[in-house]
């Protein structure tokens, strides 16, 4: 249902607002039912090793771009998201196409930024990668070649 300033909230609380400043990014998922749109500038962009991204996404490491929720709306198919709170963590969330399983965009539970799935971008964002965090949880089999930071938690400053 629309609020006062014409944004809508969906049952897994994105809010956007409908007059995005250009140019945005598009996103959608595997079965492209849910389709988003994303406005830079972006906060950042990196890889993140924990135990619980490496678990969500059955992968080595997400690929995140971390932005504001207000430059975030759902073009299509918002019905079709869902979220799940990890009950034992702070703050580990994922959010999820319920038809096709992609992971998809997601606020914090602070509600302060918005965590976006880099694989889930139509479109090149025009960022690239930063660092590596929760390097010390990366899954033993995996290595990189790149010069990126790494840090144990989260950079400083975040």
């Amino acid at each position: 249902m629309p609020d006062t300033n014409g944004a809508r909230k969906n049952k897994v609380g994105i809010e956007g607002d409908h007059h995005m400043s250009s140019p945005s990014v598009s996103g959608s998922c595997l079965c492209g039912t849910v389709k988003y749109e994303i406005s830079p500038p972006f906060v950042t962009f990196g890889y993140c090793h924990c135990l619980r991204c490496r678990k969500a996404s059955g992968s080595a490491h997400t690929s995140n771009l971390i932005a504001d929720p207000a430059h975030f709306r759902w073009t299509s198919g918002a019905d079709f998201v869902v979220r799940y709170d990890h009950p034992e963590a702070r703050s580990f969330a994922t959010c999820f196409c319920r038809q096709c399983g992609s992971p998809l965009p997601h606020k914090t539970r602070s509600g302060r930024e918005l965590i976006v799935p880099a694989g889930s971008l139509d479109e090149d964002p025009g960022l690239r990668p930063e660092h590596h965090i929760f390097w010390e949880s990366r899954a033993v089999w995996w290595s990189t070649e790149d010069n990126l930071p790494r840090f144990t938690e989260y950079p400083p400053g975040s």
